[in-house]
């Protein structure tokens, strides 16, 4: 078996293969007698046909601090951590909740403590809540969706959790492993922040297509690379934030404020709140 720094050694090298080999066949890089090939472009498609083309090609820069900070944060921290070691006691730890956000479509999904638009019938558990978000609820932001339903589990008469427990806000299809219930333990007792986030990873089971499994392999990888280098580097973060896991005393005091874009999630709504205070 393989060691947790032996498989990030060869991820880096497997890596740094597929983009030698991508520069060298795309023209990026020229080898061989390819190098003695070039030509003056100016004389060639004129200055107005060669001023386009160059700037059409400086279009390829612009995303590339966000590609350096993936590619930093790929490389510079091991991806493929060994086993998560739980660094206190779990009785000693706060109250943690689960809070799963729905629309109530797929039931079957959800199992735990749920906000929902439509009532599920979940079977009663003295450790399980359904909250179900009236339809006339409207909140003092005029944040909507997910933000709209979270802010509604904060409302006095709603919420039940006191200022010392923390939430963990998970999407309806997620779940949670022993490694992340060990590192959100963790993250708890440490008492160094008051908001955090977590890597999500897609194809864990069955694969029922390929194509959108591939496409969420970037969502992957950018918490992998620039999510985790921002966290680690720039805290509180200021390019994005995927708020997750949050002492409650922070949510009610900061609350989901309203986005900027019409059809935003609640990691957008919250991202610039922490960033302009002195959360971390």
């Amino acid at each position: 078996m393989l060691s947790s720094r032996t498989k990030h050694l060869l991820h880096c090298a497997l890596l740094l293969t597929v983009i030698v080999l991508f520069e060298i066949f795309s023209g990026g890089v020229k080898v061989g007698d390819a190098a003695g090939h070039d030509f003056d472009p100016w004389l060639r498609y004129g200055a107005l046909g060669c001023t386009l083309l160059y700037l059409l090609r400086f279009l390829a820069f612009l995303p590339l601090p966000q590609t350096l900070a993936n590619l930093a944060g790929l490389t510079l921290y091991n991806a493929f951590p060994d086993r998560v070691v739980l660094h206190g006691s779990p009785l000693l730890a706060p109250f943690i909740c689960i809070r799963i956000v729905t629309r109530g479509d797929y039931p079957q999904l959800v199992r735990a403590n749920v906000v929902t638009d439509k009532a599920i019938g979940l079977p009663s558990h003295n450790r399980v809540r359904e909250t179900v978000v009236p339809p006339h609820y409207r909140t003092k932001s005029g944040a909507l969706y997910k933000a709209r339903a979270l802010q509604y589990c904060l409302e006095e008469g709603v919420n039940m959790l006191s200022d010392s427990d923390w939430i963990v806000h998970l999407d309806e299809e997620t779940l949670l492993t022993e490694n992340s219930v060990r590192g959100i333990l963790n993250f708890v007792i440490s008492g160094r922040h008051h908001f955090g986030q977590g890597l999500i990873t897609y194809a864990n089971e069955e694969v029922v297509n390929w194509v959108t499994t591939l496409a969420d392999s970037f969502r992957v990888a950018d918490d992998m690379g620039k999510l985790r280098l921002q966290f680690s580097i720039y805290q509180p973060g200021q390019e994005k934030m995927k708020s997750r896991i949050s002492e409650i005393k922070d949510f009610r005091n900061q609350g989901f404020q309203k986005s900027l874009l019409p059809n935003a999630f609640n990691e957008i709504s919250v991202k610039a709140v922490p960033a302009e205070s002195t959360y971390k």
